[in-house]
């Protein structure tokens, strides 16, 4: 496979940012051991954390084992897990890579990929957020990110109230959830989101129905 028809990885923050790899060959391994193909120098990533593969089916992602996993999009691999172009590989949650598909290997200006990092990120099995490319620290409450994850799966759709209690307090008696405290758990995640991001509104009140995310594009 020549090198400019191959897919690329793109590191998208860090030391690394820009940092680019074209998988012109059937198997690249990542880690930290000198040995790999790409060398990731963070303690978090394992000698050899994982290998992206070419079959006839396309490109897959495969963790080797590794003490801190491997993401695909905030969800854990496990196995061999498919890639499509715009897909997202997190290396034990410190570094973050772009898969960029072959029909899709134009040059990637430092603009493209700012647009790339904007919007939302979550990795459910840490409860970690990432806005525009950076984690939210401190890490959100808990009533705060089950609200966020009910919204994010529900993108673009409203959620009414009662599905926020569901989800948000699924201990609790509805009758005791009063309007105002779902009220000020959504001030506070908006709060929250605008730290990092105070020109875009991610939550959005419809009035008479309840809320849904409205993630940057």
């Amino acid at each position: 496979m020549q090198e400019s028809s191959a897919p690329i990885l793109v590191v998208q923050e860090g030391q690394l940012a820009g940092k680019r790899w074209p998988l012109n060959k059937p198997s690249l391994t990542i880690g930290r051991g000198e040995e790999c193909d790409v060398v990731l120098p963070d303690r978090q990533v394992s000698r050899r954390h994982v290998r992206i593969l070419h079959d006839g089916l396309g490109y897959a992602v495969e963790d080797l084992g590794s003490k801190n996993g491997t993401y695909v999009n905030g969800a854990q691999a496990k196995g061999i897990v498919r890639l499509q172009d715009g897909d997202e590989i997190q290396i034990a949650l410190s570094v973050r890579l772009l898969f960029v598909g072959a029909e899709a290997t134009l040059p990637l200006t430092q603009e493209m990929l700012k647009v790339i990092k904007l919007g939302l990120r979550l990795n459910k099995s840490q409860r970690q957020v990432w806005v525009s490319g950076i984690p939210l620290d401190p890490a959100l409450s808990l009533p705060q990110y089950r609200l966020l994850e009910l919204l994010w799966e529900r993108k673009g759709k409203v959620v009414t109230r009662e599905d926020v209690i569901a989800a948000v307090w699924p201990e609790s008696d509805e009758v005791g959830i009063t309007e105002q405290a779902i009220d000020a758990l959504v001030r506070r995640l908006r709060d929250r989101l605008a730290e990092i991001d105070p020109e875009h509104e991610y939550l959005v009140t419809v009035r008479g129905h309840g809320f849904r995310l409205d993630d940057r594009p």
